[in-house]
């Protein structure tokens, strides 16, 4: 009787940490829509992903596919014309996905989009190619002042995360640059690099990813990062900036709750993957785990925080 009461104490405390382990894999293959082009944070995440569904979920292939525009409003705007079955996620942005219908210029709101799981952040950073004259922050805002309008800045997408961080740095250091919108990281990255423009306000992952080919200059964190020692964040600079931007998986609208619930708890425990938070941190990601259970809460402050950021950034008034 005592050996089988200590079995079903153990079986007691270890069975949380088993459930928390297991994942319902999908049925069929999963349809991953992307709403950047290849090769920019959103697409390096997704191969992240991939790359974990299979080794979890051996049956079921994961199809990264492309529908790239309007930095990022055209995906956004056709994802509830896919099939509600959760075979079909779609990545999503944030404050993109707040920023955009607030300017006015898109086809969606805000309510249209559903997301059932944010996995990352990644914090805003100013960088210039490595060829550049400017080799700090003060030489950046000394040209910067000597010749204002003059520097250009690319970034991803019209009134995205890079745009407001555009917007949001001249204002806080008193300088004006050009911000140069490109459909995706990737299709920013031979600009900057070849020096077509000044620099750009990018993300952590694209200087990490891009190292000894572009110059870090400032990164909005609490702290510096790891991989990025030498450069200062802008609350070191003076400025109380710590954001960037939230990746996750949306579905569309019509998509069964039971579906957007496996969903969350499957990107979960790919997040919770050891090799996940390997491929993470290599390539400047913090993982966050915002599931279904906590989506309400965590998307009506960042709505609030993005639409007050967005009426001091003059989005949306013409």
């Amino acid at each position: 009787m005592k050996r089988i009461l200590s079995t079903l104490a153990l079986a007691a405390l270890f069975a949380p940490a088993a459930m928390a382990q297991a994942v319902t894999c999908p049925d069929k293959n999963v349809n991953y829509w992307q709403a950047f082009p290849p090769g920019g944070e959103s697409d390096l995440s997704a191969r992240h992903q991939q790359v974990v569904l299979k080794k979890k979920c051996p049956a079921v292939d994961t199809i990264i596919q492309y529908k790239a525009g309007a930095g990022g409003a055209l995906m956004w705007t056709q994802m509830n014309t896919l099939p509600a079955d959760g075979a079909n996620v779609v990545g999503v942005n944030l404050p993109h996905i707040v920023f955009q219908p607030i300017q006015g210029d898109v086809q969606y709101k805000t309510a249209d989009v559903t997301p059932v799981f944010w996995f990352h952040f990644t914090p805003d950073i100013l960088v210039v190619p490595e060829q550049s004259p400017i080799k700090n922050f003060a030489d950046f805002i000394k040209a910067a002042k000597a010749s204002p309008g003059k520097l250009s800045l690319g970034g991803s997408g019209q009134n995205s995360a890079n745009h407001a961080a555009h917007e949001r740095m001249n204002k806080a250091f008193g300088v004006k640059t050009i911000y140069v919108p490109f459909k995706g990281t990737g299709d920013m990255a031979t600009s900057v690099m070849g020096a077509q423009v000044d620099g750009a306000m990018t993300y952590t992952a694209f200087a990490i990813n891009n190292k000894g080919r572009i110059r870090p200059l400032a990164v909005a964190m609490e702290k510096r990062h790891p991989l990025m020692p030498d450069v200062p964040t802008f609350k070191e600079l003076g400025v109380d900036w710590v954001d960037g931007a939230y990746r996750g998986i949306g579905v569309p609208k019509s998509t069964p709750p039971a579906e957007r619930k496996r969903l969350s708890d499957l990107w979960r425990a790919l997040n919770n993957d050891a090799e996940m938070k390997e491929l993470a941190a290599k390539s400047g990601f913090e993982l966050v785990n915002v599931g279904v259970e906590e989506m309400d809460g965590f998307m009506a402050t960042k709505v609030k925080l993005y639409t007050d950021g967005a009426a001091l950034l003059n989005l949306g008034k013409k």
